[in-house]
């Protein structure tokens, strides 16, 4: 399959290109500053996407973040930080490729999980859950046999010790990629899988 991974230059999205490529499918690498540029926060980028790339089986979506923002204290642009990209962008991307992929194709993209509630992240929770809402009714209305997947993740072990944390709570991202991989292979149709480390 000719398969586009978004965010292929980020921890989840390399190893989801790696795990892909092993697999034997063509992997078209594509980020914010890759040879194939796409930010699913503007959406002239998105479209631009599938005019670059033809002929496409399956697009992946490691591209998605949130940050966290306090509740009663961050503004509302700060609050509301993860809207553009990771849920209305993966919402548009899913728009177009239902649009542009191939009879059959594959749309996989990321949410997350809180294995307990965060502080400062009720707006990601928010998202998380819209997002998982949003799979599972639009798998439902795409054409041409095209299925869509979320996988959501909780902590990613190789992130966590980026940022000078215990990386023990993570779940490798090779073992993530493995999740992405059998969804985009796979026959699942409207599922959200969530990957944690076990506890």
């Amino acid at each position: 399959m000719k398969i586009v991974v978004i965010g292929a230059s980020g921890v989840v999205g390399s190893a989801v290109a790696a795990e892909l490529t092993a697999r034997g499918h063509e992997v078209v690498a594509a980020s914010r500053r890759g040879p194939v540029v796409v930010d699913v926060g503007d959406p002239a980028t998105v479209t631009a996407l599938f005019d670059a790339v033809p002929g496409v089986d399956a697009v992946v979506c490691c591209a998605a973040n949130a940050p966290t923002a306090d509740l009663v204290e961050s503004g509302d642009a700060e609050f509301t930080a993860g809207l553009p990209g990771k849920l209305l962008g993966q919402v548009r991307l899913t728009r177009a490729a239902a649009r542009r992929l191939n009879d059959g194709g594959s749309i996989t993209l990321t949410g997350g999980t809180f294995v307990e509630p965060l502080p400062g992240g009720s707006f990601g929770a928010l998202v998380n859950a819209g997002l998982a809402a949003f799979v599972q009714a639009a798998a439902l209305e795409l054409p041409r046999g095209l299925r869509l997947n979320l996988v959501a993740p909780g902590w990613v072990r190789e992130s966590l010790a980026a940022f000078g944390w215990d990386p023990e709570p993570g779940v490798p991202a090779a073992e993530l990629a493995r999740v992405y991989a059998d969804l985009v292979e796979g026959s699942a149709q409207g599922q959200v899988v969530p990957v944690t480390a076990p506890r």
